[in-house]
C-alpha cells in the first residue's frame, strides 16, 4: 500500500540551502596555465600579488612629442624618435623635444607629451599649435596601473578573460586554482526515453538530464552521464553507486515523489544519510539531499524532481551554489535583485514559488513580469527567462508595482515589452 505522507518534513528553503552548505568540503587544487583554454571560469586557490610596478617607467599615452613643460610655447628641436619597445633617448634638455608614439618610453628631462595633432614639425623644428602644456600631461607613470606588491586576484575570483588578461601583464601564467567538481547525472523512470527516441502515448523524452548536464557544465562542473534507470531497485543501486564511485556530486532525476516507484530516497536512506526529503517551496517540493561517505570520499546526492521546470529550478536554488563552494567561489550565489512587478501574478497560498520571469530595465527601474503559465512541465517558462523571482506564500493577488526579489540567473535587459 502507498504511503499516505513522506517520512521527510518540509524543511525552509534557508534550512535546506544551510543543510547543504554545511556538508560541503573544499576541493583539491592544481596547478593550470593561464595560456590553456581550460583557465577560463576557473577559480582562483590563492592570492595573485604584483611583483613589479606596472609600468616599470614612464610611458607615453599617445603619439605625439615628449618635451619639457617649462619651455611653454617656444619652439623646440627634434633632435629623434622613440617607438613603443624602443631604446630609450638620451636626456632632453631645455628646447628640444622628441618624437614619441603610445607606450614609448619617455625619456629623461621629459615631463609631459603633446598630442600629435596639437603639433607642427618642419625642418626638425616643433611648435605648438596650442596652450603650453602641463608637466605630467599624457604620460603613464611608475605603477599608475599596478603597484609592486599590490593585489591582483584573490583567493575565490574567477578567472574571466579580464582577470587572464591581467595574469598576463605581470607575467603570472602559472596559478593555483580548485579542482572542477565531477557530476553524474541520472535519469530515472520506465517511462523516459533517450530524445531522438518514440517515447509512444506514456513516455516522455530525456529533457532533464541533458538539461542538468548542461547547467552543471555552466556552473564549472565537469559532467558524466549515467543514461537512465529503470524503475527497478537493484538497477537503480548499481547506477547510483556507479555515479558515486565516478563523481563528487550525484544528481538523479525522477523517483523522489510519493508513488510506488520512486525509489531514490529509500535507497538513498540506505546508502548514506538523507539531510533533506522536501523542500517547502514551489516548484521542487520533493528536492532531497543526501551524502554518501566512501573511502575516497563525502559523495553529495542531490535527488531532484521528474518535472521538467522542478528540475532546473531547483538545481539553481540548491545545487549550482554547492558547486560554486565546492570550487572555492567567493559568490557562489546568484545575485539578487529588488524588481517591480509589471503586472499582477498570483502567489501559491502555501509556500514560496520561483516564478520564472523575464527582468529588464524601465525608465531607470528594474522592472519583472513572469514568462506566462509556471505549471512544472512547461519548459517554455524558462526559455526566454533571466531571473526567478520569489513571491512569497499568501491568497492576496501582487498587483502590479509591488515590489519583490529576484534571482537573476542572465544579464538584465532593457524593456522591449
Amino acid at each position: 500500500m502507498m504511503p499516505r505522507e513522506s517520512p521527510y518534513p518540509l524543511v525552509a528553503i534557508e534550512v535546506a540551502r544551510q543543510l547543504i552548505t554545511a556538508q560541503l568540503s573544499p576541493l583539491a587544487t592544481e596547478m593550470i596555465d593561464i595560456r590553456h583554454p581550460a583557465a577560463l571560469d576557473r577559480v582562483l586557490a590563492e592570492d595573485i600579488v604584483a611583483a613589479a610596478a606596472i609600468p616599470p617607467a614612464p610611458r607615453s599615452a599617445v603619439d605625439g612629442y615628449a618635451l619639457r613643460a617649462a619651455d611653454g610655447l617656444a619652439p623646440r628641436q627634434v633632435i629623434g624618435e622613440i617607438t613603443a619597445g624602443g631604446a630609450q633617448l638620451p636626456a632632453l634638455q631645455p628646447g628640444q623635444a622628441a618624437r614619441i608614439m603610445t607606450g614609448g618610453l619617455v625619456p629623461p628631462g621629459a615631463d609631459a607629451v603633446v598630442m600629435v595633432e596639437q603639433t607642427l614639425e618642419a625642418d626638425l623644428t616643433l611648435t605648438l599649435q596650442r596652450a603650453a602644456p602641463r608637466a605630467g600631461e599624457a604620460i603613464h607613470t611608475i605603477g599608475q596601473d599596478l603597484a609592486a606588491g599590490e593585489v591582483v586576484l584573490r583567493r575565490g575570483d574567477t578567472l574571466t578573460y579580464a582577470a587572464i588578461g591581467l595574469l598576463a601583464t605581470i607575467g603570472c601564467v602559472q596559478v593555483l586554482v580548485a579542482r572542477r567538481p565531477r557530476v553524474a547525472v541520472l535519469a530515472t523512470g520506465d517511462e523516459v526515453y533517450e530524445p531522438d527516441a518514440d517515447p509512444g502515448a506514456g513516455g516522455v523524452r530525456d529533457s532533464n538530464r541533458y538539461a542538468l548536464l548542461a547547467a552543471a557544465r555552466a556552473a564549472g562542473a565537469e559532467t558524466i552521464s549515467l543514461g537512465i534507470a529503470r524503475d527497478d531497485l537493484a538497477v537503480q543501486r548499481a547506477a547510483i553507486q556507479d555515479g558515486l564511485a565516478r563523481a563528487d556530486v550525484l544528481i538523479t532525476s525522477g523517483g523522489v515523489s510519493m508513488g510506488t516507484r520512486d525509489l531514490i530516497k529509500p535507497l538513498l536512506a540506505e546508502l548514506g544519510t538523507v539531510h533533506f526529503g522536501r523542500v517547502a517551496f514551489k516548484p521542487g517540493k520533493p528536492t532531497m539531499f543526501a551524502t554518501v561517505e566512501l573511502p575516497a570520499g563525502r559523495r553529495l546526492v542531490f535527488g531532484l524532481p521528474g518535472y521538467p521546470v522542478s528540475s532546473l529550478v531547483s538545481f539553481e536554488v540548491f545545487v549550482r551554489p554547492a558547486l560554486r563552494r565546492l570550487q572555492g567561489d567567493r559568490t557562489p550565489e546568484r545575485p539578487l535583485a529588488r524588481v517591480q512587478l509589471c503586472a499582477p501574478i498570483m502567489p501559491s497560498a502555501d509556500r514560496p514559488e520561483y516564478q520564472r520571469a523575464v527582468v529588464s530595465f524601465a525608465d531607470g527601474q528594474l522592472v519583472a513580469r513572469n514568462t506566462g503559465a509556471q505549471g512544472s512541465s512547461r519548459l517554455l517558462s524558462l526559455r526566454d527567462a533571466n531571473a526567478l523571482l520569489i513571491v512569497p506564500a499568501g491568497i492576496q493577488r501582487r498587483e502590479s508595482g509591488e515590489m519583490l526579489d529576484a534571482l537573476l540567473t542572465a544579464p538584465v535587459r532593457e524593456d522591449t515589452a
